[in-house]
């Protein structure tokens, strides 16, 4: 646990410093991809030296991670690629506590639906995009924008493009 702690630390070292893009890339280089390096080393030799059995929980979280070494390795080469999954295990929280509404959608197609729907909620929300705005302004423009350029309206990319200048709803203009 210490040595992953120190991955960590890095990662707070990068944002205290206000790293960005190549300065945090190379941040990582120096001093995190050494302390990575370090923990698959120290558990390729434990699976290799120690005798556990293959129901111990030690044995079997050191084959996930080696198994997994290149994509637990990923944020090393990229450096939007954060250190783990926490901010999108938090955003889906909201729908494992729902579970129990989500089983009255009828039909698996408006499961389906309700999913598509709970993944835009959460996506506008990573992007710092208000929701409501965001999905008003969508559904208005969706008939009219052009079939090729229809990633534009994704939260992302909408935020760039669209976030200035947002179509209102009719009820929005009532209340104005």
């Amino acid at each position: 646990m210490e040595r992953i702690g120190a991955f960590y630390k890095e990662e707070a070292s990068i944002r205290a410093r206000g790293l960005e893009a190549e300065a945090k890339l190379a941040h990582r280089g120096e001093y995190t991809k050494p302390l990575v390096e370090a923990v698959f080393t120290w558990l390729n030799q434990t699976v290799l030296t120690e005798v556990l059995l293959p129901s111990n929980p030690f044995a079997q979280a050191a084959r996930y991670a080696l198994e997994r070494e290149a994509a637990l390795k990923v944020f090393l080469a990229y450096p939007n690629v954060p250190l783990d999954t926490t901010h999108l295990e938090r955003e889906i929280r909201a729908i494992a506590l729902g579970r129990r509404n989500w089983l009255f959608c009828w039909t698996e197609v408006g499961a389906q639906h309700v999913g598509i729907l709970q993944s835009l909620l959460a996506s506008c929300r990573l992007q710092g995009v208000a929701p409501y705005v965001s999905l008003v302004d969508v559904l208005q423009r969706i008939d009219t924008h052009p079939a090729f350029d229809v990633h534009r309206l994704t939260p992302r990319l909408w935020k760039q493009h669209f976030a200035e200048n947002p179509l209102c709803s009719d009820l929005d203009r009532l209340r104005q």
